[in-house]
């Protein structure tokens, strides 16, 4: 087949979910407001696209089907570094300065007992290692050693509640400042992905301690999505029943901006 008819499986699936909202656009100038991001139309239409494409993959790659591993030999080059590499916060600064001995991962929401881990607890829970790609919505991918605690595992320290469905990660990074203040990175995955065997937060990349830029002192790993799921800096995990109430209510930063909450490969 020519290149230029291939396209990945998340794509086919993201142009059949979005296809029949896009036909109901195509030649109606009454629609026009659909550009504006703040628009119900368009809220609902790009709601509606996500969870069909969301629906549509969990069916095509089910709950328990692994992201592909690698070999060490395959790993050919240091991890690009994504998104805010080097934290200014000032809370982020103090625990760095001291190698983040001071840090605490706070575990909030729909639990049975709120519980907080140092750093040196989470590293002294079972660990997992899995060399695994990492896959940029900008197009790069790199290919790298990641050891963590299972989320799963940790979220079991608390407690979840059975109306919990998504868990929301509350960063230590400032990713946007203006009129209206500072912004820190905030990202979420559903339950489902949260104890899946892969997902993992991580404290270890390529056998040394995670790097700054890499997002120590804790970053999430989830393999089967796009990178901007996966967020470093972590501070605070908070288990919910919906998403709506968070920030713009589409789950994410960058979802909040258009990107597509389920980020499947």
């Amino acid at each position: 087949m020519p290149s230029s008819f291939k396209i990945s499986r998340r794509g086919l699936i993201t142009g059949a979910a979005v296809a029949g909202s896009g036909a109901l656009l195509s030649g109606c100038d009454a629609f026009d407001s659909v550009a504006d991001r703040s628009s119900g139309l368009r809220g609902f239409l790009e709601g509606a696209g996500n969870g069909l494409s969301y629906r549509i993959q969990r069916a095509l790659i089910g709950n328990h089907s692994m992201a592909q591993e690698f070999s060490e030999s395959e790993i050919r080059q240091p991890m690009r570094p994504n998104g805010v590499t080097r934290p200014d916060d000032q809370t982020y600064l103090g625990l760095a300065a001291n190698g983040f001995a001071d840090y605490r991962l706070q575990i909030a929401g729909l639990v049975e007992k709120p519980a907080s881990f140092s750093l040196s607890e989470l590293m002294a829970m079972p660990a997992r290692t899995q060399v695994t790609r990492h896959d940029c919505v900008e197009g790069w991918s790199c290919i790298a050693r990641w050891t963590g605690v299972p989320l799963g595992h940790v979220l079991d320290q608390a407690g979840v509640k059975r109306e919990a469905r998504y868990a929301v990660f509350y960063c230590l990074d400032t990713i946007e400042r203006g009129l209206s203040g500072e912004v820190k990175y905030y990202e979420s995955i559903d339950l489902v992905d949260a104890r899946h065997p892969q997902t993992i937060l991580a404290y270890g990349m390529n056998g040394q301690r995670l790097p700054v830029e890499n997002g120590a002192p804790l970053r999430l790993r989830v393999e089967r999505q796009l990178g901007y799921k996966m967020a470093k800096y972590v501070g605070r995990i908070e288990l919910v029943d919906a998403l709506s109430p968070i920030a713009l209510g589409k789950g994410g930063y960058w979802e909040d901006r258009g990107y597509e909450w389920y980020a499947g490969i």
